[in-house]
């Protein structure tokens, strides 16, 4: 974040906005939109400082709330403190905004908190339950390391409908535009960006040509590998951006069905499907993974991808409310959740097609071990290695038999995803 000039209306403003959003009792990007659509006094910029100091509060949200003060300590004190401790604001800068009590006492009391002796889960600003989960897995060096990356704001990374047109030609036209943008290290139609530019007018999106995705989402439609008039399902769809590649992957031929047990998340894909090009899609609101259009399916699909609804912490670059609104409860309830539907969607496959279960979790309880316990009571489908699942589509991306992605080592997402193939 550039230093920007510090006025009452903003602090106040993004003072409102964190008090909502600390309620945690909706997601930290609804709530936003709805201040921000609520508040017409706020200038472009005036809402990038609150979105920021918003996100940037709950990813240091441990470290601000220590160094504020002890206590309940008000949102208008975390977004000080935060301004501060970790964007490099000076007394001078802050001194508009702040009583005399503040200047002479509180602002100097704060600065002089030491983060030296606290506990990784507090280096790291994460739940300690998280932290101690995570650190079982890495080791102190690997948390500390992927925290860093995770408390920072992720890239925009957008992919090419080759439907339209072809990413060497979609990054011409960006840089013609002005934009800042190079080719995705890894999937083949990823652009990243090297800002966060508004792109909801701009041409090649209007036309369907590019969409908004993390390269690392991309991949799993490429482990998918659906060829061309095959039936193919997305499990659970949401708003479709997979599985408007796994159409542009087929070239709009076969039949691909688009399941999920939301029809809002359904009814948002349509203007994105209808700007794509694609004429294979067919959404279908299910009530649950045992839904009666599902058992007519069985054995008759050659490709199923199950992206799993998942705790998302591999997103926390994105949405850093997840590590406070999810607990230890929710991952539990999760896995089961998890495991049926995997199974169900495993019915779905017929010999010798293929299966991917994936997931944006970092938590080995959600990725391997549900994978594990999938393999031992299904004796019919063998592991396919991500090498070998992304051979086709000549990625160069090994990460062992499961495919593992993280914002450090890849600078994506996090993401966990296993593919299968139907033996019997």
């Amino acid at each position: 974040m550039t230093i920007e000039k510090i006025t009452t209306l903003r602090l106040d403003a993004a003072t409102e906005a964190l008090t909502e959003v600390l309620r945690f009792q909706y997601p930290a990007d609804g709530v936003l939109s709805n201040f921000f659509r609520n508040d017409r006094k706020l200038g472009q910029r005036d809402r990038a400082f609150v979105a920021e100091a918003v996100y940037g509060v709950l990813r240091r949200m441990r470290r601000v709330r220590i160094a504020a003060g002890e206590g309940n300590v008000g949102p208008r004190k975390l977004v000080l403190a935060w301004l501060a401790r970790f964007e490099g604001y000076s007394l001078r800068q802050l001194e508009p905004v702040l009583s005399r009590n503040e200047i002479e006492e509180w602002f100097p009391a704060m600065k002089a908190v030491s983060f030296d002796d606290l506990s990784i889960a507090e280096r790291c600003d994460l739940p300690d339950w998280l932290a101690t989960r995570l650190q079982a897995q890495l080791g102190d060096e690997g948390l500390l390391a992927l925290a860093d990356a995770l408390n920072r704001p992720a890239p925009l990374d957008i992919r090419v409908n080759t439907m339209k047109t072809e990413r060497d030609i979609a990054l011409a036209q960006l840089k013609d535009g002005g934009f800042e943008a190079e080719a995705g290290r890894y999937s083949p139609v990823a652009i990243r960006f090297a800002d966060k530019p508004a792109l909801q007018k701009h041409p090649l999106f209007l036309d369907g040509a590019i969409e908004v995705q993390d390269e690392g989402s991309q991949l799993l439609a490429y482990m998918l590998a659906p060829k061309r008039s095959e039936m193919v399902a997305d499990f659970c769809a949401g708003a479709g951006g997979k599985t408007m590649l796994l159409g542009a992957l087929m070239r709009s031929t076969g039949r691909l069905y688009a399941f999920d047990v939301s029809e809002k998340r359904l009814a948002r894909m349509k203007p994105r499907v209808a700007r794509s090009g694609l004429s294979n899609v067919h959404p279908a609101a299910i009530a649950h993974e045992h839904d009666a259009r599902i058992k007519r399916l069985a054995g008759k699909l050659d490709r199923v991808l199950v992206d799993a609804p998942c705790s998302g912490f591999g997103t926390l670059r994105r949405n850093p409310d997840l590590k406070w609104r999810q607990t230890e409860q929710d991952v539990v309830e999760l896995t089961a959740k998890q495991a049926s539907i995997l199974a169900a969607a495993a019915s779905l496959v017929k010999p010798g097609g293929r299966l991917v279960y994936a997931t944006c979790s970092l938590l080995a309880e959600e990725n391997d071990s549900v994978v594990d316990a999938f393999l031992a009571a299904h004796p019919q489908f063998a592991p396919l290695p991500v090498s070998e699942a992304l051979a086709g589509s000549h990625i160069a991306l090994d990460t062992g038999e499961r495919l593992r992605l993280d914002p450090v080592t890849h600078g994506t997402d996090g993401f966990f995803a296993a593919a299968f193939v139907r033996k019997t």
